[in-house]
């Protein structure tokens, strides 16, 4: 699954519109890496997100087969590291 998609469907973003200028404003890393909206996401990758006066990782247990999950379902696709 790419990580625009990912990131909205496991509702860390409202809308991937919102994902994707994320990304595009060099804010969200998989694994350390800067990343395009393009690159697929993967059991075990860590992304972090850069906030303006902090930042948060998620580490990714489980890659979802539904365009969108419950916000109450969140915590079986994602784990918050920091």
């Amino acid at each position: 699954m790419r990580i625009d998609k990912f990131l909205n469907s496991v509702n860390i973003t409202k809308r991937r519109s919102v994902a994707q200028d994320m990304i595009s404003n060099k804010v969200v890393l998989i694994n350390d890496v800067l990343v395009k909206a393009s690159k697929n996401v993967a059991v075990g990758d860590v992304i972090t997100i850069n906030y303006l006066e902090s930042s948060k990782k998620y580490e990714i247990l489980q890659i979802p087969t539904t365009k969108s999950t419950p916000k109450s379902l969140q915590d079986q696709y994602i784990k918050e590291i920091s």
